[in-house]
């Protein structure tokens, strides 16, 4: 049977405790020692967060072009998803958290701590920062790009035909997580600004 096979016969027995955005979440199960299982699903695709004694241990991120499990499925989540948290027995959750767990939780606790800029401060600069993602110079068409700031995810969607992908940001640093067809992540480090709006990252 496959993983999400046995998440989706666990659900259908168990009793949901309410719907969440991600750090609302994590906040909610910390408090109450929440043993369960969150899903979220938005068109094809389906996020699931396995929570043990309060604490997210396991992960999966499901889309069209195939399955993450653990820190790279974590990676991969954003702060806009809607989570339906269910209760399910620990030694059920345990036995999901086998095939999909969090090795660095720094992912998830960062998420509570994010800070959003105070009010009264100079303001940052905001614009639009377009990647392009090239591989042997070549513009690659469907790829997942990333952008994570202080361990959250700011931004995430998929490349167009010309290889390229728009985001309307902050000024700063960031991490870029591109995810290749072949599901294989790769990170780099990039700093936004105005005099540097457009950046080409290759392969």
């Amino acid at each position: 049977m496959k993983i999400q096979d046995m998440i989706d016969t666990l659900l259908k027995g168990s009793s949901p405790l309410g719907s969440f955005p991600l750090p609302e979440l994590i906040g909610f199960a910390e408090k109450g020692g929440i043993n369960g299982i969150a899903a979220a699903k938005e068109n094809e695709k389906l996020q699931y967060l396995a929570i043990l004694a309060g604490e997210p241990e396991g992960a999966i991120f499901i889309d069209e072009k195939g399955t993450l499990y653990g820190d790279k499925a974590v990676m991969l989540f954003t702060d806009n998803e809607s989570f339906t948290l269910y209760d399910v027995n620990p030694d059920l959750v345990d036995a999901v958290v086998a095939g999909c767990r969090i090795f660095e939780k720094s992912h998830m606790k960062k998420r509570d701590s994010y800070e959003l800029p105070e009010f009264g401060k100079k303001n940052a600069g905001l614009g639009v920062f377009t990647l392009t993602i090239r591989r042997e110079n070549e513009p690659q068409n469907g790829v997942r790009v990333s952008l994570r700031k202080d361990g959250k995810v700011v931004g995430s969607d998929v490349t167009t035909g010309d290889g390229s992908v728009g985001f309307k940001l902050v000024h700063g640093k960031y991490d870029v997580i591109v995810q290749d067809r072949n599901q294989q992540l790769t990170t780099f480090h990039v700093q936004f600004e105005e005099s540097s709006s457009q950046k080409v990252l290759q392969l």
